[in-house]
């Protein structure tokens, strides 16, 4: 039974996006692993190319893949609930976004900003419970 916040009372959007449990989706642990690891071997040749000076136009079919399979992974989450959004590993996903987008404006660091939301994602992945399901907006675990 979902809970009333102090703060708010859930309407009918909040009850779509925020579902007390979780929705589940058949089949969304299989869907996750293949989701990932196709990501992890998109963004590790990314990365590489990109450490390597490898050209834009060879480079481009692994941006598309890293994309299309992050926005995959970031959509079996946010089907389950949009908490996600403010739990520590939904947080530093948005972190690892900003440093991806930051490739945009310091080119010349693109390097370093990869390798630093490579790290963020990696911490994300296998960092304690306590603070990858801690949310930022109750300031406790959920």
């Amino acid at each position: 039974m979902m809970m009333a916040s102090r703060f708010w009372s859930y309407t009918p959007w909040q009850r779509v996006l925020f579902p007390d449990p979780p929705r589940p989706l058949p089949y969304a642990r299989a869907i996750s692993i293949a989701l990932r690891t196709v990501h992890i071997a998109a963004v590790g040749i990314l990365l590489g190319g990109h450490a390597f000076e490898v050209t834009a136009v060879r480079l481009l079919p692994w941006l598309y893949l890293s994309i299309v399979s992050g926005a995959g992974l970031i959509g079996l989450e946010l089907y389950s609930s949009c908490k996600w959004l403010y739990q520590g590993k939904g947080v530093l996903v948005l972190l690892k976004l900003l440093l991806i987008a930051a490739v945009a404006v310091f080119w010349e660091q693109r390097l370093w900003l990869l390798l630093a939301a490579l790290v963020l994602g990696s911490v994300g992945s296998h960092m304690p419970g306590r603070f990858r399901y801690y949310s930022v907006i109750h300031r406790r675990v959920v």
